[in-house]
């Protein structure tokens, strides 16, 4: 195993990855990433936020399309036709510019991409496994590692009639009914755009209103909205059984309000029930990093773990599972390490939901 010293190793390429990198080696560290994945970007630019804002805006023109009123405009259309291949391939080649993108940063800046799986060995170690095993030393570590979709115990994800939102982004046909557990971010953006291509649509939700954390004023008429969209919502129910057959999945849900029992079948469901922190594999226990009892890596003011040497960033840490929080978070832990004030306000971390209307807040809410 060949040793190498580094002022900054970067555990994963996502979001606060990346860009702590980018900004490390711009202030003149030695830097390099440890990916296991293909492509560089995380689950941000290659199965989360990029691809699912690419299918948002190909969907919001087909829906548009299909039932704006162009008439009025002096636009007319003889037959409107879905040509879902063409949408996905456009959504890959958006991803692909992008990773393709981040990969340029780091040939630009003299980042080192390490391609393997990192595991941290010492307060100054990174272990990276892989085709060229080999141990990094470095003088700081950030671990930006990321995190994994939720899956529930009797709806375990089979990428082919349960789906985690990596399947529902690559789905080759229009679901006939998608049925999504959860109604947060994710069920409302990837729900939105198959409502939007002629799916029927609906969202099953443990609480009593969708988008938990966002001002209930604002959301009783959001869900008025998506409503006569076509989404229809089964909200404070909780789904207790599944059975997944050729053609789709039957659940079995409890309204907890009413007490009462029913069942729903579709041909495909999306599970998206929210993420959890992904430090399985990284050792923390064993050196002494401390983990809370929801798996996300405890840290500072300053973003430190309880080894000083030891950074953690995004989502494998406490606060919202944001891609812009994460990269706010990864130019902090560069700056700091560098000698300088890096900083995040998170009272001005802004949270968005890409449906239409788009639905956005900062700050506290009224409730808050």
């Amino acid at each position: 195993m060949a040793e190498t010293q580094f002022d900054l190793v970067v555990i994963g390429s996502g979001p606060g990855g990346y860009t702590g990198a980018i900004r490390a080696a711009q202030l003149g560290l030695k830097v390099a990433v440890v990916e296991k994945d293909k492509t560089l970007g995380g689950t941000c630019l290659n199965v989360g936020c990029i691809p699912s804002k690419a299918l948002l805006e190909s969907s919001e023109h087909f829906g548009m399309a299909m039932h704006g009123d162009f008439a009025e405009h002096g636009i007319k259309f003889q037959k409107v036709e879905l040509d879902l291949k063409a949408m996905m391939s456009r959504k890959e080649k958006i991803v692909k510019e992008l990773t393709d993108g981040v990969q340029f940063l780091f040939g630009k800046n003299k980042i080192e991409w390490i391609k393997g799986t990192g595991r941290i060995t010492g307060p100054n170690q990174v272990t990276v496994d892989g085709e060229a095993p080999q141990v990094l030393s470095a003088k700081n570590i950030m671990i930006a590692t990321g995190s994994v979709p939720i899956e529930l115990p009797f709806l375990k994800f089979d990428g082919r009639r349960v789906l985690s939102s990596t399947e529902a982004l690559s789905l080759s046909e229009v679901p006939m009914h998608l049925v999504v557990v959860g109604g947060g971010v994710v069920g409302l953006e990837l729900g939105s755009v198959y409502a939007r291509l002629g799916s029927k649509v609906t969202v099953i939700e443990y609480g009593p209103m969708i988008a938990g954390g966002a001002d209930q004023g604002v959301v009783k008429q959001f869900i008025r909205i998506l409503k006569k969209q076509g989404i229809d919502f089964k909200l404070s129910c909780k789904v207790t059984e599944s059975e997944v057959t050729r053609t789709g999945v039957k659940l079995k849900y409890e309204n907890t309000e009413e007490k009462k029992t029913e069942t729903i079948e579709g041909d495909y469901v999306l599970v998206a029930t929210g993420r959890r922190a992904f430090a399985d594999k990284l050792g923390c226990e064993k050196i002494g990093i401390k983990v809370d009892d929801r798996g996300r890596v405890e840290v500072n003011s300053h973003l430190q773990t309880s080894i000083p040497s030891i950074y953690a960033v995004g989502d494998v840490i406490k606060g919202p599972m944001l891609a812009h929080k994460a990269e706010e978070e990864g130019v902090a832990v560069a700056e700091t390490i560098a000698g300088l004030k890096g900083h995040v306000n998170y009272e001005t971390v802004p949270y968005v939901i890409y449906t239409w209307p788009e639905f956005a807040w900062v700050g506290q809410t009224e409730e808050q």
